[in-house]
């Protein structure tokens, strides 16, 4: 049967994970018992470090931790492990600090599992990391296609550093072990680690950004070697299920011989089957709160708004993005201006933060967004300030996630309103920054994979419907507060109780079935 006999009668599966609003249920006992049963022998494997070695001011090595979100989670649950993490060593001290394998244990303070860096060179780099990851698949996956750079010949070096990644893992993995890989910087080493292991782990993958629709899918030059790549994968996973649907549909019409259960949310290619699943991801919501509740958050936020000018009684709208062009600011800009000229009477009394952090400057796509930005933001201001008042702050200064805590904390509204967006974790901090007597509004926009989740208790917003837009910043503002108090309650509940532990919680409970169910000793067993 090819996959064409089942054209025109996709069925697709009802994930439960997104049946209710009580998304997860693995508690922190399973969790253990999870780690010790399926993980012993878990490799890690992605672009980024849980942990950098610089050389500080005085000569000495400095060790960086992660700070939060995803390479955080992780680093807890391999800690428990012992396992091994693989990545690219990209810190000035890297070497310095390794042995004969290329191996460090850390965390330095407890050395529980071992970390094993790759090196590549500057040319290397430029072509895997900023022309193909970031020049390519990055806008690719964004539905961005007029930002899409030509490639030329660093497919081939995007190719090698994948394949340095297999033979790496193929090294470290054992036959009942679990390979965990990260995000698009590797689409193509599932299907090399099978290519080059002698044995069989479970291989799973976690993609972190959309996942486009076929029709812009097809535009990428090498589509049929990454999908082929990630096919490799027993488990493949996104953030919500129409991101599971456009690629089960792209796998059906990139490759003929795959076989698509669209039902099971499963593909089947060369005799082995790829199961495709949802996992809307959290922030450490609880970390946050601590952090917007401290001192620290409490001094930051009063001494910004004495340096910006921002008086006790103003409203305060937030924004807090990578200067990307998938982040929408220029529009939310636009709405704001939009704002000002139809509803006057907020002219004076709400002033919006927007805190910008540049990224990926050297190429001139983004460059040109950060410049963007910074005109728009003049425009409004030069627009509607006045001797008293400017409508909107903007600053690129570092900001300390205690700082930034509190920010979030004093904003009345959030502004979330991506163009396109993998999840969006920005929406989940700014809820679990506020304490128990805040009852912020989030607006958000409904091309973010949250709006998935948490559509039902924010004020949607579309990004280039600069009118409709400006109504919904209306609406929020002269939300009565028993409405207020009503939505924010659920939008708390939800991402305290499905924070990011509670992610790598639930992505390992799924590993953990189905290996049982391929593996019937193992199933008994647990039995």
């Amino acid at each position: 049967m090819q996959a064409g006999d089942i054209r025109g009668s996709k069925s697709y599966p009802r994930y439960p994970v997104m049946d209710e609003m009580q998304l997860r249920s693995t508690d922190s006992a399973t969790l253990d018992r999870l780690l010790e049963t399926a993980t012993a022998d878990l490799v890690v494997a992605s672009n980024r470090q849980p942990y950098r070695h610089d050389y500080g001011a005085d000569g000495d090595i400095d060790v960086t931790r992660p700070a939060g979100g995803l390479t955080a989670g992780l680093d807890e649950v391999m800690q428990r492990v012992e396992g091994t993490w693989i990545a690219w060593g990209d810190g000035e001290a890297d070497r310095a600090v390794v042995d004969g394998e290329d191996t460090v244990t850390v965390p330095p303070d407890s050395e529980a599992y071992d970390l094993q860096r790759l090196w590549f060179s500057e040319d290397v780099i430029e072509d895997y990391y900023y022309r193909i990851s970031n020049q390519l698949l990055w806008p690719l996956c964004h539905a961005a296609l007029a930002t899409v750079e030509a490639s030329g010949d660093a497919w081939s070096q995007y190719r090698e550093v994948n394949d340095e990644f297999a033979a790496a893992i193929a090294d470290r993995a054992e036959s009942d072990g679990i390979v965990w890989l990260q995000d698009y910087h590797l689409a193509l080493t599932p299907r090399q680690v099978r290519e080059r292991a002698s044995t069989d782990p479970f291989l799973a993958h976690s993609w972190h950004i959309p996942w486009p629709a076929w029709d812009t899918f097809r535009a990428a030059p090498h589509r049929r070697e990454i999908v082929r790549g990630l096919l490799g994968n027993d488990l493949l996973t996104f953030h919500v299920p129409r991101y599971c649907a456009n690629f089960l549909e792209t796998a059906e019409s990139a490759l003929d011989e795959t076989l698509v259960d669209y039902a099971a949310g499963q593909v089947t290619y060369r005799d082995r089957t790829t199961t495709v699943r949802p996992f809307p991801m959290g922030v450490p919501a609880d970390r946050i709160r601590e952090e917007a509740t401290g001192m620290e958050a409490a001094g930051f936020r009063e001494a910004f708004k004495r340096t910006h000018g921002i008086d006790a009684d103003t409203t305060i709208a937030i924004g807090v993005d990578r200067l990307d062009y998938s982040k929408g600011i220029p529009e939310r800009l636009a709405a704001l201006d939009t704002l000002f000229e139809q509803y006057p009477q907020w002219r004076g009394d709400v002033t919006y933060v927007q805190v910008g952090t540049e990224t990926r400057s050297w190429i001139p796509a983004y460059s040109r967004y950060q410049e963007r930005v910074e005109r728009a933001v003049d425009d409004v201001n030069d627009r509607h300030a006045t001797a008293e008042w400017r409508p909107v702050v903007y600053t690129t200064d570092m900001i300390s996630n205690e700082g930034l805590a509190g920010l979030y904390r004093a904003a009345d509204l959030a502004l979330v309103s991506p163009i396109r967006d993998g999840m969006n974790l920005v929406c989940q901090e700014y809820v679990a920054a506020q304490a128990d007597d805040d009852t912020g509004v989030l607006l958000l926009s409904d091309q973010a994979g949250a709006h998935d989740v948490l559509g039902e208790w924010v004020v949607s917003i579309r990004p280039y419907d600069s009118t409709g837009f400006a109504d919904a910043i209306d609406e929020a503002l002269t939300m009565p507060t028993a409405e207020r108090e009503r939505r924010f309650g659920a939008l708390e509940s939800v991402v305290l109780d499905n924070d990011i532990e509670q992610w790598v919680r639930d992505v390992l409970a799924t590993i953990t079935t189905l290996t049982e169910a391929d593996d019937p000793g193992a199933q008994d067993a647990s039995h």
